[in-house]
């Protein structure tokens, strides 16, 4: 039977990339040694590294100043490095669900955190930039929810340097990185394997705090070291490169918008249609990588039914989250569009026989 993988995350990456890793791990380019044995000093691991830097420095039009990091600890260990290297008694922070949530929890620990959210995370707070204090070291937005399923996809211009944690939504569209002082994520969703997390930083906004940081905490470490301070995360790094070479082949992140659009309009519609299922976000803010959604009042006793006859087709990963329940259908970058089409077919399969 035909998987459909709409995993959150871990996710579903380009088959390419995965089949160029598994050969990889059998023998990295005729070496004779297995990527997962190579050193990271080597001279073979050096250049897939530098190459994997240039090409997202390309497909993004990162701008002079800038480096492109490959770290440990997942976006979370993140949410502490950037107040650890920013703040020196305030920040600001949009609250759109609980990834954003951990990031102020951490936050506090380095200074006064103005948090800005609204009463309920299904639809995004408007104005909310005006509540940013003037005086604050950084203002941090998470760009995508993947629980709640809304979505931010404008850049921002702030006195300050912008902090985005891009974790469920990095490469899906373009992004006009100058306007950024720290773009970062963890890369399970849309780049590699769980275990690497890309950081993009703007040399000048460093440097600036009063408080001695920790070597391996402070990214001048990272940065002067080009990410080999310590072992790097080697295999995901590889399959992070060659997720990037099949964006680049697929029409960088403009043809990744256009698909990630495609999708995600296809599926909202049959949403929006079918009896038996109704979105919950507010439709300008809706996602286009996290689709959730809940069966209709008159219907919610079928959910376990739909959950298991989806089960039975093949699909993975639509359970909601188990803090909002319902379906979320994850529609990143290498999702197929025949994926989204057959869960239109069984959401109308279904219809038929229920409503």
């Amino acid at each position: 039977m035909k998987k459909h993988n709409f995993n959150a995350g871990p996710s579903i990456l380009p088959q390419q990339a995965l089949d160029k890793t598994a050969e990889a791990i059998k023998d990295l380019d005729g070496t004779g040694l297995s990527l997962a044995s190579v050193s990271h000093r080597s001279k073979e691991f050096d250049a897939i590294i530098k190459e994997a830097q240039q090409l997202m420095k390309d497909l993004l039009e990162i701008p002079e100043g800038y480096h492109v990091l490959f770290l440990g600890g997942g976006a979370s260990l993140q949410f502490a490095m950037v107040p650890y290297n920013l703040m020196n008694k305030k920040a600001a922070y949009l609250n759109t669900g609980n990834w954003a949530k951990k990031a102020i929890k951490e936050a506090k620990f380095f200074g006064e955190v103005k948090d800005i959210k609204n009463d309920d995370y299904y639809s995004l707070p408007k104005g909310w930039e005006k509540e940013v204090p003037s005086d604050a070291d950084y203002v941090h937005i998470t760009t995508n929810n993947t629980i709640f399923g809304t979505e931010l996809r404008q850049d921002f211009d702030f006195n300050m340097p912008v902090v985005a944690d891009m974790s469920s939504d990095f490469m899906s569209r373009p992004v006009d990185v100058s306007k950024y002082g720290i773009i970062y994520g963890g890369a399970q969703k849309n780049l590699a394997p769980a275990g690497v997390t890309f950081v993009i930083v703007r040399e000048d906004i460093l440097g600036k705090v009063d408080r001695k940081i920790p070597t391996l905490l402070d990214y001048n470490t990272h940065i002067e070291k080009d990410s080999l301070f310590h072992t790097p995360p080697v295999v995901p790094i590889y399959t992070l490169l060659q997720t990037l070479k099949w964006i680049k082949e697929n029409g960088g992140v403009k043809g990744m918008e256009k698909r990630a659009k495609e999708k995600a309009d296809m599926l909202y519609s049959e949403i929006e249609r079918n009896k038996l299922f109704k979105g919950t976000v507010a439709k300008e803010d809706r996602s286009r990588m996290n689709i959730c959604f809940v069966m209709n009042e008159e219907y919610q006793d079928l959910e376990k039914e739909f959950f298991d006859f989806a089960t039975s087709k093949g699909f993975v990963g639509i359970k909601g989250h188990r803090s909002v329940g319902g379906f979320r259908a994850s529609n990143y970058n290498a999702l197929p569009k025949e994926s989204v089409e057959a869960l239109i077919d069984i959401m109308k399969e279904f219809e038929k026989q229920k409503a």
